[in-house]
């Protein structure tokens, strides 16, 4: 059966969802020794977290894009994600979802999240038809993102390293086997009926 086009897919428990981020190793490596980001990650910057571990491969090319030498799995609150989710507001001008371009202008100034979907990726990084979700939090967002949301932050770059290098070698099994375990993010019905078309 076809994938919903537009759907969160992530791993998580009853109390948490994991997302991902690729950092350089000043940021990435204190926050995995400390369980939170350092003094040196900018609060005051839009942050994208997603949901999808093979879009993240995609983003960070396998953990060998300079300055994403360091890939992130950050398991954070789901009534923090959730959170951010009602708050948000399509990246883009949508005809149909919103009013009119002047609306979108003003609900996107004023939304502390947004939201993207793009392709998700197949373990060879291509694009399939369904979309996977790229989440930006800015201003309150970002600052409960690393302070009050994040439970735990975990070095996954060798795990990125194994996976690419099974992909390489032609093993897809072996490379997913070592694939987080995603579904289908239980949203509640409407949950995101305003972040896509």
């Amino acid at each position: 059966m076809a994938e919903p086009k537009h759907q969160i897919r992530a791993l998580y428990t009853a109390s948490t969802v994991t997302v991902y981020q690729a950092y350089r190793p000043e940021i990435g490596l204190p926050a995995v020794r400390d369980g939170r980001f350092p003094a040196a990650w900018q609060r005051n910057r839009m942050t994208w977290i997603k949901p999808s571990f093979l879009w993240m491969m995609y983003r960070c090319g396998w953990g060998s894009k300079d300055g994403q030498e360091t890939v992130l799995a950050i398991e954070i609150t789901r009534e923090g994600f959730e959170w951010a989710l009602k708050h948000a507001c399509l990246a883009h001008y949508e005809h149909g979802l919103h009013h009119d371009r002047a609306t979108w202008k003003r609900q996107l100034r004023r939304s502390p999240a947004r939201v993207q979907w793009d392709p998700e990726r197949d373990l060879h990084l291509q694009p399939l038809p369904h979309r996977s979700l790229q989440l930006g939090l800015t201003g309150e967002a970002a600052h409960r993102y690393a302070d009050e949301w994040t439970v735990s932050i975990t070095d996954i770059t060798t795990l990125a390293h194994t996976i690419h290098d099974h992909v390489q070698d032609g093993d897809l099994t072996a490379a997913r086997r070592l694939l987080p375990a995603e579904r289908s993010y239980p949203v509640p019905d409407g949950g995101l009926d305003h972040l896509h078309w």
